[in-house]
């Protein structure tokens, strides 16, 4: 291993350059949303509709990779504004005519809204609402009559309501089914493990396999369960794409058998499940799957453990491609998890919802910056600077680490996105004589905006503030116009209400990030005990998708730890310890898969057991790396009469061993410090 898990900092140029790099699909939807962009600036702009700039940004929330998906957001945020328009005007019939008291009514529902984004399952949506809900009573205050504030919803709801409608028209028209995604996306794995068996992948596909291998399975059947909504795929199809869907088995085998020198399968044998791997791509990209698929693999050398359980696995996983279980057989409970106590029942609220005083306080600092915003440009007179409340409610989350990671991609594609609209309001606008040249000014502006928001997670919200900075500015009206001091209003809100963010999260009552590092470790390494003990090949394929995804989760979360100030940030030991674990647990993926449901796997279950031990504890994570190298190579001694399970222990051993190496300068250090009288 060449580095520890978790090594995730603020990205470089070389890191930016491989996030922006195109990759199957990406085109295809910022394209779709860049074609709704201009469509809605066209409608809106024809009309002569108020907020024309926001409702071409709307369409940045409405659009997924597939029609079902897109079509269902659309329509839910529909019905979900007209519901949150009727609260406002409830509000604004007691409170238009009385300042204080709207002021009043704006912070108690940013509150209560805010604390459902915490403590409920209204958390993905629940600040964009007390931000609308906010902002919309403000906007009310405004007007001069009931008949003008009557008026502005009507326009608020046409802000929302032509992108949606838009949306839905061009969804249906041209994107993607979830079927086909689906099933694209399943030949791309088969065809990505084919390269990395054979030794063919390059740097950019190896990189993709890991990307694959760490996302688990809930997204295609996601698109398979929407399919069957759609009525685009039949109920046999649905139970056999489903069975398809846990690549799981194929990627671990296949990494393995790639990164270990022991496991590499000869040549040949290599070549032929290749060939086979590929001829499947083929088939679930021209629309169909595969059946009836058969191995007639070559006999290994003798003494050759590792490669003969590779094999096996990718065999037995290949062959049972797309069979779906017999029908009526449920799916089989593990052994370990037949005692356990059965689930709380998931209700709207957090179990923690009322016991947890960080929902609270999470809810009172954001409330405490906006109102300090909303204040501050209504005492200014400067309506420009509007943007620092929206702001508030855009970059709170719950973490300190978090809320400094979005605020950072905020303020950089704010800025962009101004760089680009005003160079757009200087030497491009003076030039448009038409509504097709203004559509394929947004067109272009939307297509590179949408390029980095549909990117990875790491950079994804720099695009969205790079399309609405960029929109400010270059749609002021139904005419062109060049007023250069909307966008520089624009930013001077942005960044302000970013300082405000940053000064109240990590100065009152910061939250860390490590909280729930240590909770999800407990969890990963949990799951992986029962991936250990599991016989069944389904139920491990489908517990080791969930622990890879989780483990990928988790890595990120520790590389949010260096957005942390260093009043807020753990120990340097800490993080260290983290990472160490965590690259123990990686250690352990491919042995645990391929080792579950062998007699005697339950002991390297019992190592991945040992690595939660002191982890309730601030400042150790695991018992150091070379004890359980120590604790490998006697379980090695304690020979059973399967020699793979020998040959997976020898690995998780040679692996810990490894691991140690990194770590034994700073844990030498940090014995002869603590050696010192």
């Amino acid at each position: 291993m060449a580095s520890l898990a978790g090594d995730i900092r603020r990205p470089g140029p070389r890191e930016i350059a491989r996030l922006l790099a195109p990759f199957p699909g990406r085109a295809a939807i910022v394209t779709r949303i860049a074609l709704i962009c201009a469509l809605t600036a066209l409608v809106t702009v024809g009309y002569g509709t108020p907020g024309a700039a926001t409702a071409v940004y709307i369409v940045f929330f409405l659009n997924r990779p597939d029609r079902m998906t897109s079509v269902v957001m659309s329509f839910a945020l529909m019905l979900l504004v007209t519901v949150i328009i009727g609260i406002v005007m409830i509000f604004a019939i007691f409170t238009i005519d009385q300042p204080p008291l709207r002021v009043a009514s704006m912070a108690l529902l940013s509150f209560g809204l805010l604390f459902a984004t915490s403590a409920s399952k209204l958390r993905p949506i629940g600040a964009i609402l007390a931000m609308i809900v906010g902002f919309g009573l403000d906007e009310l205050g405004l007007a001069p009559l009931g008949e003008a504030a009557t008026r502005g919803l009507m326009y608020a709801w046409l802000m929302v309501a032509i992108p949606i409608g838009v949306a839905i028209v061009v969804n249906l028209v041209i994107a993607p089914s979830p079927r086909r995604l689906a099933t694209a996306q399943l030949a791309r794995r088969l065809r990505l493990a084919a390269h990395r068996l054979t030794g063919t992948a390059s740097d950019e596909e190896r990189a993709a396999f890991e990307a694959c291998m760490r996302e688990g399975d809930h997204q295609i059947l996601t698109w398979l369960k929407l399919s069957t909504l759609e009525g685009t795929l039949t109920p046999a199809d649905g139970a056999a794409l489903r069975q398809a869907a846990s690549t799981t088995a194929i990627l671990v085998a296949t990494d393995f058998a790639a990164s270990e020198s022991g496991a590499r399968l000869p040549d040949a044998c290599a070549a032929q499940l290749a060939a086979t791997m590929t001829q499947m791509a083929a088939m679930l990209e021209a629309g169909g799957y595969p059946v009836d698929v058969k191995l007639d693999m070559p006999h290994l050398p003798e003494g050759a453990a590792l490669p003969a359980l590779v094999l096996a696995d990718l065999r037995a996983a290949l062959e049972g491609f797309a069979v779906p279980p017999a029908e009526g057989a449920a799916a089989p409970v593990p052994a370990s998890e037949k005692t356990a106590d059965p689930p709380a029942r998931s209700g709207f609220f957090d179990a923690d919802a009322f016991s947890n005083p960080d929902h609270v306080r999470y809810a009172l600092k954001t409330t405490a910056a906006a109102m300090f915003c909303y204040v501050l440009y209504q005492q200014l007179d400067w309506q420009g600077i509007h943007t620092c409340f929206i702001t508030c409610y855009m970059v709170s989350l719950s973490t300190t680490a978090e809320t400094v990671e979005k605020l950072t991609l905020r303020i950089a594609g704010c800025l962009v996105g101004a760089l680009l609209g005003t160079a757009a309001i200087v030497f491009v606008t003076p030039r448009l004589t038409s509504v097709g040249e203004l559509m394929a000014l947004v067109f272009a502006g939307a297509w590179l905006a949408a390029w980095v928001a549909m990117g990875s997670a790491r950079i994804a919200y720099a695009g969205m503030q790079i399309a609405f900075a960029f929109f400010l500015c270059v749609i002021q009206g139904a005419a062109p116009a060049f007023d250069l001091t909307l966008a520089r209003d624009r930013v001077i809100g942005i960044l302000i209400g970013n300082v405000v963010i940053y000064l109240v999260f990590t100065r009152v009552w910061p939250v860390s990030i490590a909280s729930r590092i240590d909770a999800t470790f407990k969890a990963l390494v949990a799951q992986w005990s029962r991936i250990a003990r599991a016989a069944d090949a389904r139920t491990r394929s489908a517990l080791a998708a969930g622990a890879l995804a989780q483990y990928g989760g988790l890595r990120q979360d520790i590389g949010l730890i260096h957005y942390e100030p260093l009043w807020v940030r753990p120990e340097p030991e800490w993080v260290a310890s983290r990472r160490r674990a965590l690259a123990e647990i990686e250690a352990l993926e491919a042995p645990l898969v391929l080792a579950a449901g062998r007699a005697g796997a339950s002991r390297l279950g019992e190592i991945a057991e040992r690595l939660a031990a002191g982890d309730d504890t601030h400042g150790q994570a695991a018992q150091p790396a070379a004890d359980m190298q120590t604790q490998g190579a006697e379980a090695v001694e304690d020979r059973t009469a399967d020699p793979a399970l020998d040959a997976l222990q020898s690995v998780i051993a040679r692996r810990f061993g490894q691991i140690a190496e990194i770590t034994r300068p700073a844990s030498a250090t940090e014995t002869t410090t603590d050696a010192r009288p």
